[in-house]
């Protein structure tokens, strides 16, 4: 293939760079909807069998973050593999997988099976994401990434409003595993697509596995995020099943960090973290994706079991968020151009911190217009904030370790969402136990079992209510104001998280007029140390 002088794309790649784009956003599709779908039918899957699988709080967060974790514990391995086999080889393995996970997952028949199925979902999501970011950044050249990235982005919003809309429509009219057969029609146009249309890339100087660093980051955060979730559905941290896991955890993943960093061959090169627009980058990444994943798990509960909406207006609800990233996030590179990216970046995490803040004002009788304002704004800034971040954490790196990028990228995103999902659930969890607690204590002939199983969440409440029959009324009233209060707690940590990234980014991201790989790289540290011994 012929690249022309001044470019380093060969122009057949680069004539259907664009066509190109619009069959990677299949994949992109399929991994953001399956889990803005799961969202939606979160309340489906808590009722009891034979309309759900009578799921607990905890079991639903694990059904969250077993994906979750699989995903981001594997996606160093998985970039790697990309850049040493081949991205578009490793894109179509994970589809397959994908594909696979999202059949069982359909047909699960217990909450176990279904937090197992959903980690075979993100086992071969590990491999779908870091490559297609990969194959952008090597299919397009450096002036136009930033707008396939923005458009990349954009397609976020469109994957999370089709997927509760999707959602609520299947909810209404079929079993809740639909929600996950429907994957399975889009894997396979993607793969077809894929095979005529997307171009191989690999690292040339592809570097060795790291089977212990992978080994290490997936038992840390298992461990970590087990503790967490067992904290909030115990509502005790301090009971040794909860703070036990939770410190080995930790530990291992300070053990993971000391290994990466003397390690010849690391699963990441923690030397990346020396450049500000990389790491500043990534932390922004994490801690907005920390502060709204927690708030998506527990705004799901008020928008159905206080408000009582079906499944089908709950997704239409989130049209605003979804609408304001389609709509802003292809521009951001006009705005970033124009004020820089630590500028667009901290107001955009300000406003991710504002619109969080205005959960303050929902209760049980808000208009609803008030809750679509609130989404708006938090699309918008989402909308501002994932492109340019992305932007500079892949132009920090040399394009032949674009996997590598792409994985440390995606790998943050999920563990930030991992640990909001456990932490912000915990502490709703925990709050919400202690508010209904008296109400449940008051039932005659409730076991202490059943009271325990009833505290956990406002969802187990009212089906403990729906039992009791007319006695069980007077649990309605109660479990609501326990869930507001407890919703209220919850938005002042989001808050706080997102408060927290706007001040990384406005004192490390390099300012307007500073390239996103200005600082040295790793790569080209270590050649200049090599070529001096």
């Amino acid at each position: 293939m012929v690249v022309p002088a001044g470019r380093r794309v060969p122009e057949s790649v680069h004539r259907r760079r664009w066509a190109i784009l619009t069959v990677l956003l299949f994949s992109l599709l399929i991994v953001v909807l399956d889990n803005s779908i799961l969202n939606v039918a979160m309340k489906t899957i808590a009722s009891p069998a034979p309309t759900g699988l009578g799921a607990t709080q905890s079991e639903l967060e694990w059904a969250i973050n077993s994906y979750t974790l699989v995903f981001a514990g594997i996606l160093f391995t998985a970039g790697l593999l990309g850049d040493r086999l081949g991205r578009k080889k490793v894109l179509l393995f994970g589809m397959v997988v994908f594909g696979i996970g999202s059949v069982l997952s359909a047909l699960a028949g217990s909450s176990g099976e279904l937090i197992a199925f959903r980690a075979v979902m993100g086992f071969g999501g590990a491999f779908v994401m870091p490559a297609t970011l990969a194959i952008i950044m090597n299919v397009f050249e450096r002036e136009e990434q930033p707008k396939a990235i923005g458009i990349w982005a954009g397609a976020v919003g469109l994957a999370i409003a089709i997927g509760p809309i999707t959602g609520g429509v299947l909810l209404d009219h079929f079993w809740w595993g639909s929600v996950f057969l429907v994957n399975v029609p889009i894997v396979i146009i993607g793969l077809i697509a894929m095979v005529l249309l997307v171009p191989d890339s690999k690292d040339p100087n592809p570097g060795r596995l790291d089977p212990l660093g992978v080994l290490l980051s997936v038992a840390g955060l298992v461990l970590l995020v087990y503790g967490i979730i067992k904290g909030g559905q115990l509502a005790d941290f301090t009971e040794p099943e909860v703070f036990g896991p939770a410190v080995g955890g930790l530990l291992i993943l300070l053990l993971f960090v000391l290994h990466e960093r003397r390690s010849a061959h690391p699963a990441i090169d923690v030397r990346y973290f020396r450049n500000p627009a990389f790491s500043a980058a990534v932390s922004s990444i994490a801690l907005v994706f920390f502060a709204l994943m927690g708030t998506t798990f527990f705004i799901v509960f008020y928008t159905q079991s206080v408000r009582g909406c079906t499944p089908l207006q709950s997704g239409l609800l989130l049209l605003p968020l979804a609408a304001a990233q389609m709509i802003f996030a292809p521009r951001a590179r006009l705005v970033v151009d124009r004020f820089g990216a630590r500028a667009v970046c901290a107001v955009g995490m300000v406003l991710v911190a504002a619109s969080t803040a205005g959960f303050l004002l929902l209760d049980t009788d808000t208009p609803i217009w008030v809750l679509e304002v609130l989404f708006f704004v938090q699309g918008t800034a989402m909308a501002h904030i994932m492109p340019p971040a992305t932007v500079s954490i892949m132009q920090s790196l040399p394009r032949e370790k674009a996997g590598s990028g792409s994985a440390v990228n995606n790998t943050f995103r999920q563990v930030g969402g991992a640990l909001g999902v456990a932490v912000l659930g915990s502490v709703l969890s925990t709050t919400y136990r202690n508010g209904i607690g008296d109400e449940l204590d008051a039932v005659p002939g409730l076991t202490d079992s059943a009271r325990h199983a009833a505290g956990e969440s406002i969802e187990a409440t009212l089906g403990l209510a729906e039992k009791l029959g007319p006695a069980g009324k007077a649990l309605v009233a109660p479990a609501n104001d326990a869930f507001i209060h407890a919703m209220h707690i919850t938005v002042i940590g989001a808050t706080g998280v997102a408060l927290l990234g706007a001040a990384v980014v406005a004192l490390f991201l390099p300012g307007r007029g500073a390239p996103a790989g200005a600082a040295p790289r790793p790569e080209a540290e270590r050649e200049q140390a090599e070529a001096g011994a």
